[in-house]
């Protein structure tokens, strides 16, 4: 089975599917900054030297860590690149993550992200998570305006229902919908197939997850030999193969590994295989 390399995020900001994610770029816990940081800022360096050109972040990563770490790495963007970054959720300590939804706020973090990532204007700016206390109005509303003002350019989504995606589109142009998705977890399932009916880029996060699919002798193991790969390159084609608005997002701090997951991109996979994959659900 052939499947387009590329996608229009938006429809004017042309991707390819295969993106990075920065979410470990951090300390333990996605705290602080990372044990390595020459050696992180060369990882998101090497990743659009091998053809990336779509990269997810979020203020609250680090938090802001790791925006920093893509100025540092990027800035002045290479032509072509897009960086898309979220807000909506503060960071009490390691590990925790609390929605925070209030129009002030995710209007003061969009002004921080802008400024540390050294762009006059976001290409993609995600709510991280929807705040139950807020009206989703107020919420989106409050990029709606900044995208008024030049200030960001798309709004996008993160884990959502599709009746919040509908009620989502009917406040503002949603460009993008990031939810947990993989082969071991389809329970996004609904929300991946709306969006690949409405042509709005649905982002996995956490993509490469196989566990006992990719033992020695499972089905994932088997397709991987039978296509010479790895398990991991295989779970980033299947998710290229089942959907052309999918932008996987693997992310990593190992050379090794980056260059072992974009090589996915050039993965075939047969019908057979894709739904030998499919049947693993």
């Amino acid at each position: 089975m052939t499947t387009p390399l590329t996608f229009d995020l938006g429809g004017d900001l042309t991707v390819h599917r295969l993106g990075y994610g920065t979410m470990w770029l951090t300390g333990p816990g996605v705290w602080g900054e990372p044990a390595d940081r020459p050696g992180a800022i060369r990882v998101v360096q090497a990743a659009v030297e091998q053809g990336v050109d779509f990269i997810d972040t979020a203020d609250s990563y680090g938090p802001l860590v790791s925006e920093r770490i893509i100025a540092d790495a990027l800035h002045p963007y290479p032509p072509g690149v897009v960086v898309a970054t979220k807000a909506g959720m503060v960071r009490p300590g390691p590990g925790v993550f609390v929605p925070v939804g209030r129009p002030a706020y995710l209007k003061q973090q969009v002004e921080l992200s802008l400024r540390h990532l050294k762009v006059e204007r976001i290409d993609l700016i995600q709510l991280h998570r929807i705040d139950p206390e807020v009206p989703l109005a107020d919420q989106l509303g409050a990029f709606a305006e900044l995208k008024e003002q030049g200030k960001v350019r798309h709004i996008g989504l993160s884990e959502v229902s599709v009746e919040q995606l509908k009620e989502a589109r009917g406040i503002t142009e949603i460009a993008s919908v990031q939810n947990l998705y993989n082969l071991v977890n389809r329970q996004s399932q609904a929300v991946l197939d709306y969006a690949t009916a409405a042509g709005i880029a649905f982002i996995p996060w956490f993509p490469i997850a196989t566990g006992d699919l990719a033992r020695p002798g499972s089905p994932v193991a088997e397709i991987a030999d039978e296509v010479g790969a790895t398990p991991a390159q295989v779970a980033l084609a299947w998710l290229l193969h089942i959907s052309p608005v999918v932008l996987p997002i693997p992310g990593t701090t190992s050379l090794e590994h980056l260059t072992e997951n974009l090589q996915a991109a050039k993965l075939t996979l047969s019908e057979d295989e894709v739904a030998r994959l499919n049947a693993l659900a």
